[in-house]
């Protein structure tokens, strides 16, 4: 017999946040505009059981590690470990059975704020080492707060973030193409056909990944790229500049009510939802099509456990793993 998810829900002045303990996942993130109208910008499931039963990564928080192993394997202290797969022959978002479809336990609720907690046991997927997770979901007037913390009991690798989707018009109010993005980064790693990276940093000058300044999203999913055509649009990792938390990318709708993303990450994955299908119906009522949403996940690279010039992902006993993103939402004009 499944439990239904518990749902929390929290206000802080311009936002409503509506958190479920299946994925610890973000389903509605209601925004209040100058008007006093409101508008749901994250895309998720109409029924509540979907994301245990139907998944889809609809903001939920992805791991053990998100994105991409290259073949489900990586090396560790020069111990082979292997992983299920479930994206090409390679390991997505932690697998099959990753954090994303697992029921999170609340430890702590609050007017404006909510923590999560899940421990992933030594051996979980093939991974080493119990993990013990935690999020929290803090609000304040504009800004969405999220907090992870880890630690483990042997040494593993961990990369965690929240895949939510935005649509700025509103949630089921068509696509996210004429959206402006803009993303702090100076270069991506490209990827092969099987959108694992090939250990490359390529500057972003004179390609479609330029996002310096604002850019509309069809023009860029306009171009003719090769990197492009691996994907169906944009799903690659951009090596953000500066460290610490930080400014990192912005996307503004057509009514100009703007996201801007605050990161201590060193990567932010842009996914333009191609292969958003029907298939899934939203809290409105209306089903997703291609580019429905666009996620900005905040991460380490991909296939960082076999590249070992990437930033490192492991985490060993005695330390915490420890990041911050903000999402701050307003309108302008």
């Amino acid at each position: 017999m499944t439990t239904s998810p518990r749902r929390i829900e929290m206000r802080s002045n311009n936002i409503r946040l509506e958190v479920l303990s299946t994925g610890a996942a973000v389903r509605r993130l209601v925004v209040t505009g100058p008007d006093d109208s409101e508008t749901d910008v994250v895309l998720g499931h109409r029924d509540v059981e979907a994301y245990a039963s139907v998944g889809g990564y609809f903001g939920v928080v992805v791991g053990r590690v998100a994105n991409r192993i290259d073949g489900g394997r990586f090396s560790l202290d020069d111990v082979e470990y292997e992983v299920p797969t479930n994206d090409r022959g390679h390991a997505l978002h932690g697998g099959p059975d990753g954090y994303d479809l697992r029921e999170w336990d609340v430890e702590s609720t609050g007017p404006e704020a909510v923590t999560l907690s899940l421990t992933s046991p030594d051996g979980d997927q093939g991974f080493p080492g119990e993990l013990r997770v935690s999020v929290t979901y803090s609000l304040s007037p504009g800004d969405v707060a999220i907090d992870y913390l880890a630690s483990t009991t042997r040494s593993t690798v961990v990369n965690l973030t929240n895949h939510a989707y935005f649509n700025l018009d509103g949630e089921g109010r068509g696509t996210i193409d004429d959206h402006l993005l803009q993303v702090h980064a100076d270069a991506t790693t490209p990827v092969r056909p099987d959108m694992i990276p090939t250990g490359e940093v390529t500057p972003v000058d004179d390609t479609p990944f330029d996002l310096r300044r604002p850019r509309r999203l069809s023009d860029v999913l306009a171009e003719a790229s090769e990197q492009l055509g691996y994907a169906g649009g944009l799903d690659h990792n951009f090596v953000l500049s500066g460290s610490g938390l930080r400014p990192v990318a912005r996307l503004t709708g057509r009514s100009g009510l703007g996201l801007e993303v605050l990161t201590d990450r060193p990567g932010l994955q842009v996914y333009s939802g191609a292969y958003f299908d029907g298939s899934v119906v939203g809290p409105s009522g209306v089903r997703y099509t291609e580019r429905a949403g666009i996620a900005l996940e905040t991460q380490g690279f991909p296939d960082a456990p076999n590249q070992p010039h990437f930033p490192s992902v492991v985490l060993r006993p005695g330390e915490t793993f420890s990041s911050r993103t903000v999402w701050r939402l307003g309108h302008t004009g």
